[in-house]
């Protein structure tokens, strides 16, 4: 059994971070400030997902409850593939809304700052792509751990929160646009 603490998976994941970015540099031989202010963003939303979803809110005696990776419990796999069966399955309805707007409000930062960072995402269905391909490497990568599921209804909810995201983007781009036409045609 291994058991990866909140603390441990953010120092790999931020270890990986800092060499990728790392090797980036080393190959163009410069490094873009601007733009890493960009991707230091995405690491946070990264950051913060990986917080929400692989560790449990609740604490147990004081601490954030660890993922155990247990071989003799992998098997059978804890799936739900049928939407909305389990959308409401909760004690209260406060968890339940808490995992609605939680799972939606998660990925609209990445709809927000995907077309900013990468000229490539100019269109929904490119958010939209890389919204669910995301959600789905998540939902793949909680199979290894018998205490968390992996759930349809989270791969629609984060993929709609990119969709989102990707929408307010474009929404204050527009807005954004029509104020400077509006100002220089003033002036």
């Amino acid at each position: 059994m291994l058991e990866i603490s909140f603390l441990a998976g953010e120092v790999i994941f931020s270890i990986v971070w800092v060499l990728s970015r790392a090797i980036v540099w080393g190959k163009n031989k410069k490094i873009d400030f601007k733009r890493e202010v960009l991707l230091m963003l995405m690491y946070i939303n990264l950051f913060v997902i990986i917080r929400f979803v692989f560790y449990e809110l609740h604490k147990v005696d004081g601490k954030v409850v660890p993922l155990i990776f247990n071989k003799n419990k992998l098997w059978p796999l804890d799936v739900n593939l049928e939407p909305a069966i389990h959308l409401f399955d909760y004690e209260t309805r406060r968890e339940a809304l808490i995992n609605l707007y939680g799972n939606i409000g998660l990925f609209i930062p990445t709809g927000i700052i995907l077309p900013i960072l990468y000229k490539g995402v100019n269109r929904l269905w490119k958010a939209v792509a890389i919204g669910f391909g995301m959600s789905l490497t998540i939902e793949i990568l909680q199979l290894l751990f018998y205490e968390r599921t992996s759930d349809v209804d989270d791969l629609i909810m984060n993929t709609a929160g990119a969709a989102i995201g990707y929408l307010v983007c474009m929404l204050v781009k527009e807005i954004i646009s029509v104020l400077s036409k509006s100002k220089k045609h003033m002036a």
